[in-house]
């Protein structure tokens, strides 16, 4: 049976909230987040983002852009309701439900439970559910599986609804370029123009070994995803892969000292959340951003599972030795990877309900 996937993604989810709740804000370019000077954008209206602002920018990028650029705080317990609200209309379609973030999610209606056989009708009828019940709206993206559905949701935003029919695909995906496959990033398109790979029918034509030789395990999932294979099923709940931990500072940290010392704050709140999630990690990770917003992990992994804090310290001692301290540093972070439940001998899966 040829699978029927959606992708709703919800359109600048943070910003038309506020201008939804604030009707001075409709129609002019608003940014979600901090306006100081280390400040980050966490999204951006559609009205900003003709300027080029977009989210994770610095603020004060932003501002520079976008001279009338008007600077909200986050207020993210009424995301978070609202996002509950459209997750619960989700599943009154289907319990395969899979959030990707707090504005998106996949959903399989292949078999749902309205009985109805028209993805493409579902995914309207859920649109015009979403704008009755929060006054948002969704784009949504319907095709055969994740990938396709996913690319699809991004063709008409704001407010768009685009099909890729199963006879569709592989034209659909010969034009594409390969900067919107899924997992190809700045580095790897570089790498993959260097190879001449430049669209979905390129890497479709290209020879498998070679794909695997330059990019290893992903070569096979970029071939395959370029001949419309993805078989990834639609997950309701997700897996929890690390605890972290991360601050950014108010002003730049020039000297070792200053950074034990917030990394010591930082150690005390990572091992709260190992202890209140009951989870314990081989994997140390530190993370560091610059100044120059240069980001940089070091990771040390142990021979038994990490279950006393001394350890966690004794670790970060050692990464702090392995980063470069000559430019001075925005952010620190400190995180606990593959997991093992204290209790048990097998790797602990710890799962997020989203309801």
């Amino acid at each position: 049976m040829t699978r029927k996937i959606i992708h709703i993604d919800m359109d600048a989810f943070f910003a038309s909230i506020e201008q939804r709740d604030d009707p001075a804000l409709r129609g002019k370019p608003v940014a979600v987040g901090g306006s100081s000077d280390r400040g980050v954008v966490a999204a951006a209206s559609y009205e900003a983002r003709v300027y080029g602002v977009h989210s994770a920018m610095p603020s004060r990028v932003a501002a520079r852009k976008c001279p009338g650029l008007i600077f909200v705080k986050s207020r993210f317990d009424v995301y978070k309701a609202d996002s509950a609200r459209i997750m619960k209309i989700f599943r009154d379609y289907t319990d395969l439900v899979e959030p990707l973030s707090i504005d998106e999610a996949f959903l399989d209606v292949t078999t749902n439970k309205v009985g109805m056989p028209s993805a493409t009708i579902i995914a309207r009828d859920i649109k015009h559910r979403i704008q009755e019940t929060t006054g948002l709206t969704a784009s949504a993206g319907i095709s055969v599986n994740k990938f396709l559905a996913k690319i699809a949701s991004d063709q008409n935003k704001p407010d768009g609804l685009f099909v890729i029919k199963p006879e569709e695909v592989l034209d659909f995906i010969e034009h594409l370029p390969v900067t919107k496959f899924f997992g190809v990033g700045p580095s790897t398109a570089r790498k993959m123009h260097d190879l001449q790979l430049f669209t979905g029918g390129d890497l479709r034509n290209a020879d498998l070994s070679m794909l695997i030789r330059n990019f290893g395990k992903s070569g096979v999932f970029f071939h395959n995803i370029a001949n419309g294979i993805d078989e990834r099923p639609v997950v309701p709940h997700r897996i929890r892969k690390s605890v972290g931990i991360e601050n950014t500072f108010s002003q730049d940290l020039s000297t070792r000292d200053e950074m034990l010392t917030e990394l010591g704050k930082l150690e005390k709140g990572l091992w709260e959340r190992i202890k209140r999630h009951g989870v314990y990690g081989k994997t140390l990770t530190l993370k560091v951003k610059y100044s120059d917003f240069e980001q940089i992990t070091r990771s040390h992994t142990f021979a038994d599972y990490i279950n006393d804090p001394g350890l966690v310290h004794q670790a970060v001692l050692d990464l702090l030795n392995l980063a470069d301290f000559e430019k001075t540093v925005r952010l620190l972070g400190i995180s606990v990877s593959n997991f093992q439940d204290k209790e048990s001998e097998g790797p602990v899966q710890l799962t997020i309900e989203f309801d």
